[in-house]
C-alpha cells in the first residue's frame, strides 16, 4: 500500500485504518481470532491501528497490546479517552470523575491504556468527544505535557463540530500549548455534512482526517436492499429499527445500482469514495470477522471515475446528509431546553 502523511506529524500510514471496536465483546471475543484478524491486515499493508479505552472496556486496547507484541515499531497506534469506564456503554451512574477530558482524569487513563496496549508510548492519543464541562485550555495543556513527557507523540480530535476544531486551535496557539493535528469525523456516503464545514476547516489547519464508519454502521455492505428483510448484525440487535428509514433505503439501493454497472462492490464503492477525497487520510475500517476485512482491503486499488462520482453526487448531494439524525454529535445548544428555548419573563 501507498502510504499518506498524518497531518503534520511527519508519521506516514496506510490508506486503510484499522479499528479495533469490533475486537472483544462488542464483536468478536475470542482473542485469538482477534488478533488474527490483526495480523492479516498488517501482513496486508496496513501500518495504522486504531482502538479506544471504552471499546468493550478497555478489553480491546488488551487484545491489541497481545497482537502488536513483537510488530510494536512497525505501527501507528492510536487510541482515543473520553468515555466513562467504570459503567457499560449506555448505563447511568457511575464516577463522574472517571470519564470526559479533564486532566485528572486524562493523566490516570493513558497510564491505564499504555498497560492495556502494553506499550511505553501512544502515537496518536485522540479525545473521542467534545466536553462541554472542561476548557480547551485545560485539555490541551494535559495533551502538551503528556507529549511532552514521552508518553504520546501527538494528539487529535474525534467527532468535534467545526467551530470546536477552529476554537481548539485558538486556544493552542493563544497560550502556547501544541495544537490537535487530526480529526477523526463521521463521513461516508450517505453521511456528506462535513464537506460543508469539518473538511475544510482541516485542510486550512492542516489536520489529518481519519473518517470513521464509512461503511455508515452496514448499510454500504451491499446486504442492505429494499424489498429485502434487515440483515442480522450486532449494531442492529443493539440498536432495533437501525436499518428502517426509508430515504436511507432509497439512497443505499441506488447506490448499489451504481456499484453494479461500475463493475464492483458496494463496500469498495463506499471505501474508495472515501479514501478518494483529497482531504482524508486513511478511512477507518471495523471488520469483526475475517471475510469482513478481506471484502474491504481491495478498496485501496480502486479509483473511480468523475461520471461515477457525479452519478453519487447526483443520489447524495454534496454536503449532505441522507438522514438528519446521522450526526455524530448533537450541539449542546440543541441538547440542553435551556440553552435552545427563549427565556420569558
Amino acid at each position: 500500500m501507498d502510504h499518506r502523511n498524518l497531518g503534520p506529524t511527519g508519521m506516514q500510514v496506510s490508506p486503510l485504518c484499522l479499528g479495533a471496536m469490533m475486537f472483544g465483546p462488542w464483536g468478536e471475543p475470542d482473542h485469538d481470532e482477534s488478533t488474527r484478524i490483526i495480523h492479516a491486515a498488517l501482513d496486508a499493508g496496513i501500518n495504522f491501528v486504531d482502538t479506544a479505552d471504552m471499546y468493550s472496556q478497555g478489553e480491546s486496547e488488551v487484545i491489541v497490546g497481545k497482537a502488536l507484541k513483537g510488530r510494536r515499531d512497525d505501527v501507528v497506534l492510536a487510541t482515543k479517552f473520553h468515555g466513562p469506564m467504570d459503567v457499560a456503554m449506555g448505563e447511568e451512574g457511575g464516577d463522574p470523575n472517571k470519564r470526559g477530558n479533564s486532566r485528572r482524569w486524562m493523566v490516570q487513563e493513558v497510564e491505564n491504556s499504555l498497560r492495556r496496549l502494553q506499550t511505553d508510548w501512544i502515537d496518536l492519543y485522540q479525545v473521542h468527544r467534545p466536553d462541554d464541562v472542561t476548557s480547551d485550555e485545560e485539555t490541551l495543556s494535559a495533551l502538551t505535557d503528556l507529549q511532552q513527557a514521552g508518553k504520546i507523540r501527538a494528539f487529535g480530535s474525534s467527532t468535534f463540530p467545526a467551530h470546536h476544531v477552529v476554537e481548539a486551535q485558538w486556544t493552542a496557539e493563544r497560550h502556547g500549548l501544541r495544537r490537535y493535528v487530526t480529526e477523526q469525523p463521521p463521513y461516508s456516503l450517505l453521511f456528506r455534512r462535513i464537506e460543508a464545514d469539518v473538511l475544510p476547516v482541516a485542510e486550512k489547519y492542516g489536520l489529518g482526517v481519519l473518517p470513521w464508519s464509512p461503511l455508515a454502521g452496514g448499510w454500504l455492505t451491499g446486504r442492505v436492499r429494499k424489498g429485502q428483510d434487515a440483515p442480522d448484525s450486532n449494531r442492529a440487535k443493539m440498536m432495533p429499527g437501525f436499518f428502517d428509514d426509508e430515504a436511507k433505503l432509497e439512497a443505499v439501493e441506488q447506490l448499489n445500482l451504481l456499484a453494479d454497472d461500475a463493475g464492483i462492490t458496494m463496500v469498495h464503492l463506499a471505501l474508495a469514495f472515501v479514501m478518494q477525497h483529497p482531504g482524508v487520510t486513511s478511512p477507518i475500517i471495523g471488520p469483526r470477522t475475517m471475510s469482513q476485512l478481506e471484502s474491504q482491503l481491495g478498496a485501496v486499488d480502486v479509483t473511480l471515475t468523475s461520471d461515477v462520482l457525479d452519478r453519487i453526487d447526483e443520489i447524495v448531494p454534496p454536503g449532505r446528509n441522507v438522514s438528519p439524525g446521522d450526526e455524530g454529535y448533537s450541539p449542546a445548544a440543541l441538547e440542553q431546553p435551556f440553552l435552545r428555548r427563549r427565556r420569558t419573563a
